[in-house]
């Protein structure tokens, strides 16, 4: 089996839920969210995790899980810090956050050399998406230029308790990706889910339509794009655009339409769950209390 590593995004502070939510305990042993990502993906045949931090957060980071996975999987931590900047350029100021999930996963260039996979530490993807996506990256048929995203049923990936944000997806024939819309304020009614575009505009959008939830899988071919279009991205920020972003799904949206990658679409029918309210975490100790009597997890993951 091919070296494959995850992952994981996890140096945000989630400040809706108002405290650090990665580091939530959601099992009945105290497992975290994370924890039950892991376990799925060592299951699925990955061999490494990356985990992507502050540094302010390494202490409680590897109290609460790092020390854990150490002794089952080989374990590496990369920063995300304000100044991971490229030659040249000086953090702003008035800069208070990170630059976005495209610099988080930038900070990895120098310890992931494989195949991998790119996942958000708070949300819960299920075992399949898991499996299809490792089976993806372990084809050597695949060339470099070759990505994969795990394609989510946007119904089953809905908050109860707010608006959600997602990457609304389009693809042709041949499940690959054509285009994504990042798009806001995403709630159901009824049949359907309302929203609102780029112009803030209301939206209608089916149940149906396939969203990505930020698991791709990636060659390390990648990282050279990113550390180009992070210059880019820098060299063209205006004054008053401190606060943007530099994006994951934007990256690859714009490699897609440039006709420079070419993004399978792995769709699954998973249901997401995920702490973006502090209301949420009632809703997940349930659904993971459910997969436990299911008999899809032990009731203590790791002795």
């Amino acid at each position: 089996m091919a070296d494959t590593s995850l992952v994981i995004m996890a140096a945000g502070m989630g400040s809706r839920f108002g405290g650090i939510k990665q580091l939530e305990p959601v099992g009945p042993s105290g497992e975290i969210i994370m924890d039950y990502s892991i376990y799925d993906a060592i299951k699925a045949g990955f061999n490494k995790i990356v985990f992507i931090i502050r540094k302010d957060l390494e202490k409680d980071f590897k109290e609460v899980i790092g020390n854990r996975i150490e002794k089952i999987i080989k374990v590496e931590y990369v920063f995300q810090e304000l100044d991971a900047l490229p030659d040249g350029f000086t953090k702003p100021e008035e800069r208070t956050k990170p630059w976005g999930t495209g610099q988080a996963v930038l900070c990895c260039k120098n310890v992931v050399r494989e195949p991998f996979a790119v996942i958000n530490a708070d949300d819960y993807y299920g075992k399949e998406a898991f499996r299809i996506v490792n089976q993806f990256l372990s084809d050597d048929s695949y060339m470099s230029n070759q990505y994969c995203m795990a394609g989510f049923i946007l119904g089953n990936t809905l908050s109860e308790n707010g608006a959600v944000t997602r990457g609304v997806c389009k693809a042709n024939e041949a499940d690959k990706l054509v285009d994504i819309v990042e798009t806001s304020g995403i709630v159901p009614e009824g049949d359907h889910a309302v929203a609102k575009n780029s112009a803030g505009e209301d939206i209608t959008i089916d149940l149906n339509s396939i969203v990505s939830m930020n698991m791709w899988g990636f060659k390390p071919e990648l990282f050279d794009a990113l550390e180009k279009g992070f210059v880019q991205f820098l060299s063209n920020l205006e004054q008053n655009e401190l606060k943007k972003e530099y994006l994951l799904p934007t990256v690859v949206g714009e490699m897609v339409k440039n006709n420079e990658v070419e993004v399978s679409v792995l769709k699954t029918a998973d249901r997401w769950f995920g702490v973006t309210y502090k209301e949420d975490k009632d809703a997940v100790v349930k659904s993971i209390r459910a997969l436990i009597d299911k008999g899809d997890y032990p009731t203590k993951l790791y002795n």
